[in-house]
């Protein structure tokens, strides 16, 4: 059997190969080691520069504004459904996994008129059925996509429905929490209303901040909209504006990890630069199990370099359970399937890792097969 050494972060953690959390750098961690009141200048001038990066990152300056919302990815993901959809309007949902079934199951508590157009899992979201839709209901105010879906791992032709949207002249709202900071994501090219993603994916941070940025056209109107009082991101915005402060308590430690995660981001090349090392791993990783006989959900034309699908194997020795445990005990952890078109597991690319983490991570995995007594991986 072979056995690979048992792993773990510098900080002593188990490295995360998982859509999120991530494995954080230890300056990242460290950066939350201080306490600042909400209202001290410096903190007020390290929030301002974070909201002004995030514009950076897609070109965005000087017709983008930027607005942070305490909570998780779909926190902020159901803000931008209350912002922007007004009580009047209607919105057609790209669905392709479980995240695009998350905008749907928001839009009925909001009560938002919606169309729904599905795609299996394995099948990105289709940019002809869209024109056809757009063209045959001209009530859509709104069109929702989602970039990278991970309950998959498919790179969804954001460009594409982009140029149908604005060929309509319909407003687009995109959820691009796994892909912000890796893939591209330029003002100049993708016509967008919102764009929204959070603290602790592709940028590395900390868990606990999502952001939203929006054309600054299409946010003034959104004024009024919002069903909640704390995911109002025009109130947000508006009361940044004029105080430079956070309406409610912010969540200090998260960003002041985040600042730490976007001096780190920016250092590494930004999005070419993080990218980049994504899709290292990404090709480390598919060529280790594919040599070891796993299969991948996907093709690699559609595959985003963020998190991979496998084909759960057949080989009745198999247990997913003692699989996950085992390799949970060699300091990799991995994530289950999400999909209802086949069994599966995923593994992660992003984070702080490369290709050392892999290449330590596929060594654990042959061990685990190994173990089982399987001399080949099958799918019946």
């Amino acid at each position: 059997m072979t056995t690979a050494k048992k792993a773990s972060s510098p900080t002593g953690d188990p490295f995360l190969l998982t859509p999120g959390p991530l494995t954080t750098s230890p300056s990242v961690k460290e950066a939350m080691l201080h306490d600042y009141g909400s209202r001290d200048n410096t903190f007020i001038e390290l929030n301002a520069n974070m909201l002004e990066s995030l514009i950076n990152i897609v070109n965005g300056q000087g017709t983008h504004v930027s607005v942070p919302l305490q909570g998780s990815g779909s926190f902020v993901v159901e803000a931008m459904i209350g912002n922007f959809v007004p009580a009047d309007g209607k919105v057609l949902i790209l669905v392709n996994g479980a995240y695009g079934k998350r905008i749907v199951k928001m839009c009925d508590y909001y009560k938002r008129h919606y169309i729904v157009q599905e795609t299996p899992e394995d099948v990105p979201v289709d940019a002809v059925q869209l024109d056809k839709t757009l063209a045959a209901n001209a009530d859509i105010t709104h069109v929702v996509v989602v970039y990278c879906e991970t309950t998959s791992g498919i790179l969804n032709p954001l460009k594409k429905v982009s140029d149908v949207v604005a060929k309509h002249k319909r407003g687009l709202l995109i959820d691009a929490m796994s892909a912000f900071g890796a893939l591209p994501l330029d003002t100049k090219e993708i016509t967008f209303d919102a764009v929204v993603a959070s603290s602790n994916k592709c940028l590395e941070g900390a868990p606990g901040l999502g952001f939203c940025i929006a054309s600054e056209s299409a946010m003034v109107k959104t004024e009024g909209n919002s069903p909640s009082l704390v995911l109002d991101l025009y109130d947000q915005w508006r009361a940044m504006q004029k105080t430079k402060q956070w309406r409610f308590t912010p969540p200090t430690h998260v960003i002041l990890a985040f600042a730490q995660a976007i001096k780190e981001f920016e250092a590494e090349g930004n999005v070419s630069g993080r990218g980049g090392r994504y899709r290292d791993n990404h090709a480390v990783l598919i060529s280790g199990m594919r040599d070891m006989g796993f299969k991948t959900l996907l093709p690699d034309a559609l595959q985003a370099p963020i998190i991979v699908t496998f084909h759960m194997p057949t080989n009745p020795e198999f247990d997913f359970d003692q699989f996950y445990d085992g390799l949970r005990d060699q300091g990799y952890v991995i994530y289950p399937g999400k999909l209802t078109v086949a069994n599966s597991f995923r593994i992660g690319c992003i984070g702080r890792l490369g290709k050392e983490q892999m290449e330590g991570a596929l060594g654990a995995i042959k061990g685990m097969v190994e173990t089982f007594g399987i001399s080949q991986i099958s799918y019946d």
